[in-house]
Parts: structure tokens; sequence; C-alpha cells
């Protein structure tokens, strides 16, 4: 673990393994590739969050990326959750760029040139795999979060990362169908998603809770600024977790309840956010109903 500027820095237990195997096999080369590789790829997003002004608490470095975890999760502009998840890639795109340029110019080994482009090519697309915590994953959720409800966003992007996680798994094991081998790398990876996803739906209920509180405290400045609502029309016999489910992440909204057809009253998000909060608080609400 290595802390920086307040910034907790550590290897995932998955990039340990991938380290020993590479001690056991010689191969330390291709491992100092790889970690400066993705290093290099998570200094990319974290220079575009810190940017932009996000809290960092703590880098995990994988074999393909890392999982940055920030302060405000849940509450940030998409047009900036999309900006940092590309950063990666494109950093990816420029160190392939560097070592092609440096390879034709004749100042590196043509074969670690090769080596070294192919590598952050893959690292690059792969990242792009609409799977969390992949870039690609976070790119889909951000763009989903725009036309539905965040709390469907939410399992919406748990369920399509699961399928994806599934299908690494079945590419690593194919060609054992076709007479080749076991791809052992991308098997691990795939089983380290598929848990990883797997983990993440069942703490969906805790995510959107997370969101809830920040979300209240956000509110409060966005209505000082100044602020366009989205109305959500309910009836007053529907219970408060039925309508904070209807959330935009991207908009701000005024609750119009209806009665017999006509407008009871009409109840800003953070009354009903702080109301839920409040029964959650005294155990008056389940998490169950947000599965």
């Amino acid at each position: 673990m290595i802390k920086w500027r307040g910034i907790v820095f550590r290897l995932h237990p998955l990039f340990v393994l991938v380290m020993l195997a590479s001690v056991a096999t010689g191969r330390f080369l291709e491992l100092a590739t790889l970690f400066v590789i993705v290093l290099w790829h998570e200094f990319g997003h974290m220079a575009a969050a810190l940017r932009f002004g996000w809290t960092v608490r703590e880098v995990k470095l994988l074999p393909f990326g890392g999982v940055m975890e920030v302060e405000e999760a849940g509450t940030l502009p998409v047009r900036e959750e999309v900006w940092v998840a590309i950063a990666g890639p494109l950093q990816n795109a420029v160190l392939a760029l560097a070592g092609w340029l440096l390879g034709l110019a004749g100042w590196v080994d043509i074969g670690w040139s090769d080596d070294f482009v192919r590598a952050n090519v893959l690292i690059g697309l792969f990242n792009l795999l609409p799977v969390l915590p992949l870039d690609g994953g976070r790119i889909l959720q951000a763009w989903i979060s725009l036309h539905v409800p965040y709390h469907r966003t939410l399992l919406w992007t748990a369920r399509i990362s699961l399928v994806f996680s599934g299908l690494i798994v079945a590419a690593a094991v194919y060609p054992v169908l076709n007479g080749g081998l076991l791809q052992l790398n991308l098997l691990a990876v795939g089983i380290f998603l598929c848990y990883s996803n797997w983990y993440y739906m069942r703490n969906v209920p805790f995510v959107f809770l997370r969101f809830l509180v920040h979300r209240s405290e956000r509110s409060e400045h966005r209505m000082n600024e100044g602020t366009l609502s989205r109305p959500i029309v309910i009836t007053d016999d529907r219970p408060l977790f039925n309508i904070i489910r209807l959330f935009m992440k991207e908009q701000y909204h005024l609750v119009y309840v209806m009665k017999r057809g006509k407008i009871a009253k009409v109840v800003p998000e953070k009354t009903i956010i702080d109301g839920f909060l409040g029964r959650l608080t005294a155990g008056n609400a389940n998490f169950r109903f947000f599965m």
C-alpha cells in the first residue's frame, strides 16, 4: 500500500497472483511493462477526476486497469463521469503511439515495441467492454442514467455486466472445446468480473442509499443556484420507496401528489428523501424494496 496526497494505492490480489506467476516463469520484463501500462492508465483516470474536483480516496490496480473510489460516487455529472472513464483508454492510445514511434525510430527493440503496442491496444479495448468496473461499463451506466431512473440504471448495468462477464469466461473456455488450450489469464479475469458484478448486484440497495444521501446534500446546492425540475406524478397511496425509485440522476424533481384526480400537494425531492431516510433510520423501511 502506498499513500500519496491522501490517495491510497493498492495492488488488487488478482494483480498479486499475476506477479507471482510472472516471477515463477521468469517473465520480469513483461511484468514491469504491464505494471507501467496499468499505472499510467489509472493515472489518466485520476488526473481527469482531480481536474474536475473529485475527491479520490483509493486506487486499486488490476492486471487490466484499476478501480478508483471517489467520495462523490453516484452524484457526479454524467459528462464528467464519461470524460474520466475515457481518460484511461486514451492514455493507452498515447502509450501505444509512443511505443510505435520509438520502435520505428530504432530507439528500442522492434520486438519489444510491437509487444508494448499490442499490450496497450488489448488493455485499452478490453477496458471499453460494457462491464463494471471497466471503463466501458461506467460509460454504459452513465448513458443509461440519462434515460431511465437511477435505481433501474444500477440494476440494468449490473445485469448487463454479469452477462458479458459470463461471455468472457466462455471465451476463455471455448478453445478447449476445439482441442486448444484453456486461456487461464482470461478465465481468471472473467471469474473475477462475474464475482465482482454478482456482489455489486447484491449491494445495489446500499449503492442506491449512498446515492440518496449524497443527493439530499446536493439538492440544496442546486436549488440555491437555480435549476429546472422534472415532475413526478404519483397517487397519494404510493409508499415512499416507489417514489424515490423514479428519481433520475441528472434531474431535479418536484413530486405532484394526486388525490381523486386533483393535485393534493407538491413536494420537493429533498423532503421525500429526508422522509425516507428518517423512516429507514427508525427501522420503518426495508432494503428489499430496492431489489
